[in-house]
């Protein structure tokens, strides 16, 4: 079995590989990543050295570059990690999101069905449901909830899931999309809450929250998510969508706290700031039907994730910088 991995030298890109290898020693996978900002060609030092392991950089949007990367590899299955992700980043230049997130999708699409790929995943977001309001907790984006993205990135990869869907109906592609909540964890880039704040809170800076820190979101550490990628890849119906969520919904302002009481630190280090434009309130995410069709269930809570992140980035304190 031979898997092209797109993005796999960002945060979940990354975590996903070593997962896959360590619990799959008949796998190969062939790495295809741009090496943007947000891509690290050291996340993948240890994979380097399995001879499994290939890594071939190149741009998802650029057809000339995904046909070679496809072409001759006899690759059974594309897991496209590979996206622009920073909402604060769309809100400045959406037009980078249109090209890597929708382009890109449909470039892979395209290049599957030219060299006889039998599988592709769509990773997606739980952000193209829009949110819920705070004052219903009882309520959950399942999969048929409708899609209503609020900003550039999640309009991009709703987008991408539409043309996934479209090209399971229209050209017999079999593909799986999979929508999961914020997640967290290793090698994660310090433009993402939970790593800004390590970082900020580390070297005695305060540490900013938008608004009044009550939006809500459902946490996920990285692994989870990528043992449910797995499940789908391996198990997951063709044309089917699975929404991933760690049942951990918890406000920004919690989550900073946790952080700060991990660390020994006060919370009096806490700046709140102008809110983000379009700002959503709060994303729940129901995993039953992952759990139920496929068995799926999540290994951390946030408590047993959190204390592994924080160590994490206090063992790599010269990660990204000493790379």
């Amino acid at each position: 079995m031979k898997w092209l991995v797109t993005g796999g030298a960002g945060f979940i890109g990354t975590n996903f590989i070593y997962r896959m290898m360590a619990d799959h020693p008949d796998l190969e996978i062939v790495c295809f990543d741009a090496l943007t900002y947000a891509g690290n060609i050291h996340n993948l030092d240890r994979a380097m050295l399995d001879r499994r392991f290939e890594f071939i950089k190149g741009d998802i949007s650029k057809k000339e570059a995904v046909h070679a990367a496809l072409k001759g590899r006899d690759i059974d299955a594309v897991i496209n990690f590979a996206a622009e992700s920073h909402v604060d980043r769309s809100i400045e230049d959406p037009g980078i999101f249109l090209v890597s997130n929708v382009l890109g999708t449909q470039v892979l699409m395209d290049g599957c069905r030219k060299f006889d790929v039998e599988r592709f995943h769509q990773i997606s977001t739980d952000e193209v449901y829009g949110d819920l309001p705070l004052d219903r907790p009882d309520l959950l984006f399942d999969e048929d909830s409708p899609i209503r993205p609020s900003s550039p990135y999640s309009a991009s990869k709703a987008s991408a899931d539409l043309l996934v869907q479209a090209f399971h109906r229209t050209y017999g592609l079999k593909t799986t999309i999979s929508r999961c909540s914020n997640n967290y964890g290793p090698y994660q880039l310090p433009e993402k809450l939970v790593p800004k704040t390590i970082k900020m809170a580390r070297s005695g800076q305060p540490i900013p929250i938008y608004g009044t820190g009550k939006n809500v979101r459902d946490w996920i550490y990285v692994d989870d998510h990528c043992t449910a990628v797995d499940l789908i890849m391996r198990s997951g119906r063709p044309g089917e969508t699975y929404n991933i969520g760690g049942r951990s919904e918890l406000t920004n302002l919690q989550v900073v706290g946790a952080i700060l009481r991990r660390l020994g630190m006060p919370e009096n280090r806490i700046q709140f700031v102008a809110d983000r434009p379009g700002h959503d309130r709060r994303y729940a995410i129901d995993s039953s039907k992952i759990e139920r069709e496929l068995g799926w269930k999540t290994n951390y809570d946030f408590e047993r994730g959190m204390e592994r992140t924080v160590e994490w980035y206090l063992n790599n304190s010269a990660w990204p910088e000493g790379y």
